[in-house]
């Protein structure tokens, strides 16, 4: 039997590691996520947990206001995360149990009792996290596509508008004298920040050409002036962040950089 709850103190640590239980390796990025919660929890951010007949945490839900998150919208409310464990060691496999579907009916549910116009959830096209492919099966119809990521919705209310994708309006930082790595971040996805964080380190290894900047995109108004919540860029080019890179990439990529920049300095 599948139980939801509303995320407590005692399963915290268990959220802020995306499930996959918190260690040495992690606690830095645990304990920013954490910080990041309590602090827009005011704000509208919602997490629920799906507990299995054992009690055990394997399924969770993240979701926000509109007005709070990455899309453009009234009164809407937008699924952030949708997050089953599937681990072969660890802490095991919770997928194939319905804790999906529950954690879904769940936002719903609370959205409607929140008197939202529409709910809102985002995929990808691709076959990895977060099909777009599974939404449409629950009875969500597309509003919107960037790339590779599908935004969906329900209305709740007839006269309800349809979301959008926010979309960038200021590149990052350029600087002809060295190479930027610009961090655009929110917090709301642990797997990004870890993004952010790997690069911020292999930045410090540079003793120069090399400089970090980083846009704290967790005030709804600041990542409305930039049309960005969370991205890493080395130079004007963007690094994917999902999965986060490893550090080597990134470095590769800042080296990639450095010599087009030296390049640049010796024709002019």
């Amino acid at each position: 039997m599948i139980k939801i709850i509303d995320l407590s103190s005692k399963y915290e640590s268990l959220y802020a590691s995306c499930l996959h239980g918190q260690n040495s390796a992690n606690e830095s990025l645990c304990n920013a996520k954490l910080q990041w919660y309590h602090r827009m929890k005011p704000k509208g951010i919602t997490v629920k947990l799906a507990l299995d007949d054992r009690g055990e945490a394997g399924g969770m839900i993240q979701y926000a206001p509109s007005e709070e998150s990455f899309v453009l919208g009234k009164n809407l409310m937008i699924l952030q995360c949708i997050w089953v464990l599937n681990e072969k060691k660890g802490r095991g496999n919770f997928q194939k149990k319905g804790m999906g579907k529950a954690l879904l009916k769940a936002f719903e549910e609370d959205a409607r009792q929140k008197n939202k116009d529409g709910i809102v959830v985002w995929g990808l096209s691709i076959p990895v996290f977060m099909r777009a492919s599974w939404f449409k099966k629950q009875g969500y119809i597309v509003a919107d596509k960037m790339g590779i990521q599908t935004l969906l919705w329900k209305k709740l209310n007839t006269e309800a508008s349809p979301p959008e994708w926010m979309r960038q309006k200021k590149g990052p930082f350029i600087n002809q004298n060295n190479v930027t790595v610009t961090c655009f971040k929110n917090g709301w996805c642990t797997e990004i920040n870890r993004a952010l964080s790997r690069a911020k380190e292999v930045v410090s290894e540079y003793e120069k050409d090399v400089k970090c900047e980083v846009v704290d995109t967790s005030e709804a108004d600041v990542m409305r002036i930039w049309g960005i919540s969370d991205a890493l860029f080395i130079g004007s080019k963007e690094i994917p962040t999902g999965p986060a890179p490893e550090k080597k990439k990134i470095r590769k990529e800042i080296n990639k950089a450095i010599k087009e920049l030296h390049k640049k300095k010796e024709n002019k």
